[in-house]
């Protein structure tokens, strides 16, 4: 019996890679041209391999996550900057201090969710951040606190970060391209909630209603915390009494203020397909 699940008889990739490392130090084995390239870093960052390189970090986590048996998700979007109440005084504003009632609302929801994930078999309503500080920490503690997995999708920036400690080690990955790592948020959406934030959280909160809105993907439930909030960054109505979005648009998402309310609207949501038109157009 082969010790792999390999399907074809050649030799394995791991091994030659092995092979190599072990080779006699020499000139030639030494010179650049002579890494194997899938083991060759300057050769993988070349310019020319950019498609490769987003089909491999579209293709880890997918496969990954596969093996790891997540199913669906449930995603949840805020701000990295808005602290757990106990540490409020650290905030830079008065508003961001008393945005930190929605960390309690992120982890309250988060627990809740992976609750009712658990109930079932663990791989349906896993909760997914942005593996992060703030609102992201938080939706992955509530899921630790039941007891439950969740998923960290992570970004190198130039400033320095590091995953929280609340994500499950073998569900936390790491992303170059902002595109991938927003593909891999809704790949396996089946709810999505938006709590305060700022440009990163209006960015994917946007894009995913574009994505529903011109019906390039299936509705979910789109729950947007903190209507004050919401209200007073997005002048919503504006925009359909301009007639840039349909007021139909402003059904694709409701507004929530507490996490029993969103278990409870995520429960019932009318489940439509993607829409074949757009309203207004």
């Amino acid at each position: 019996m082969k010790d792999d699940d390999r399907r074809h008889p050649l030799r394995h990739a791991s091994s030659d890679r092995k092979a190599a490392e072990s080779a006699p130090d020499t000139a030639q084995t030494r010179a650049p041209a002579y890494r194997l390239a899938f083991t060759d870093d300057d050769f993988m960052c070349r310019e020319e391999l950019r498609p490769v390189r987003l089909q491999l970090e579209l293709l880890k986590p997918q496969l990954m996550l596969d093996a790891e048996g997540v199913d669906s998700t449930i995603v949840l979007f805020g701000g990295a900057r808005i602290p757990e109440p106990a540490e409020k005084h650290t905030a830079r504003t008065e508003t961001l201090a008393e945005l930190s009632r929605f960390y309690d609302e992120t982890r309250e929801f988060a627990r809740l969710m992976t609750l009712k994930s658990m109930q079932g078999n663990g791989r349906e309503g896993v909760i997914v951040t942005g593996g992060g500080p703030g609102v992201m920490e938080a939706g992955n503690r509530g899921a630790m606190d039941a007891g439950g997995r969740s998923v960290g999708l992570n970004i190198v920036l130039p400033f320095e970060q590091a995953p929280n400690e609340y994500v499950t080690p073998e569900l936390c990955f790491n992303f170059h391209y902002f595109a991938i790592r927003k593909m891999h948020f809704l790949m396996r959406a089946k709810a999505i909630c938006v709590f305060p934030g700022g440009f990163g959280t209006m960015d994917e909160m946007f894009e995913a209603l574009t994505l529903i809105q011109t019906g390039r993907m299936e509705p979910v439930p789109f729950l947007l915390f903190g209507r004050a909030f919401w209200e007073k960054i997005v002048n919503w109505d504006a925009l359909a009494d301009a007639g840039t979005i349909s007021a139909e648009d402003l059904d694709l998402f409701r507004f929530v203020e507490t996490a029993a309310e969103a278990m409870d609207l995520i429960e019932n949501w009318k489940v439509s397909p993607p829409r074949k038109e757009i309203p207004g157009r």
